[in-house]
């Protein structure tokens, strides 16, 4: 009965990140990333939000995966699960110190 929302909440977790980084810094996308100079092949700004949706979905469902396969916080999991959240802690900073800081060489 409870493992949906299991489920569910390992699923969204990684989008509560990426929503707040996008939430907090999206007037600097339209006003300072429009302008930077950007290779040729460089995607098109509307093709970011599908790919992070995807990416943060699949994420977030693999470690589902993992925590429900290693019975839930136990000392197997520790490992992965902590390599996962720290992960997802620089992938989180990785908006604000690009498009906050606005400084390349933080996250290059």
């Amino acid at each position: 009965g409870r493992m949906w929302a299991y489920t569910v909440g390992f699923t969204v977790l990684p989008h509560v990140g990426g929503f707040l980084g996008w939430f907090f810094n999206r007037k600097e996308i339209p006003e300072w990333y429009e302008k930077l100079k950007k290779p040729s092949w460089c995607p098109s700004r509307r093709v970011f939000p599908v790919a992070w949706t995807m990416l943060y979905t699949g994420m977030g469902y693999a470690s589902y995966l993992v925590w429900n396969e290693l019975g839930g916080c136990s000392s197997k999991a520790i490992v992965p699960l902590g390599l996962y959240g720290a992960q997802l802690a620089l992938n989180w900073a990785w908006p604000p110190l690009f498009f906050g800081a606005r400084n390349l060489n933080l996250v290059m």
